[in-house]
């Protein structure tokens, strides 16, 4: 027997992840404004984890907008927060 496939056997099985161990999942919805290029698809999820600034990322890869080009976001066409905001911080405003 090798020393791995002992060093397997050793641990012990791995669950499958449940729902309340998997992250919250935020449905985000894409509007353009003024010139603005509309999206083909304007509903995503995204991880309420993750950070503003991997939104800015996604929707410049999804737009085809060059890191130099400007893009601005809002939340509800009301203001424009911090990219290290988290997408879970923002949900709670908007409720």
């Amino acid at each position: 027997m090798s020393s791995s496939a002992t060093t397997a056997a050793t641990q012990p099985p791995k669950k499958p992840p449940s729902s309340k161990d998997a992250p919250k999942k935020t449905v985000v919805r894409f509007r353009s404004i003024g010139n603005a290029p509309i999206l083909k698809k304007s509903i995503f999820k995204i991880t309420s984890t993750q950070k503003l600034q991997a939104l800015v990322v996604f929707l410049r890869k999804e737009l085809g907008y060059k890191p130099s080009e400007p893009l601005f976001v809002y939340v509800n066409s009301a203001f424009s927060p911090a990219p290290d905001e988290t997408v879970a911080n923002l949900e709670k405003m908007d409720n």
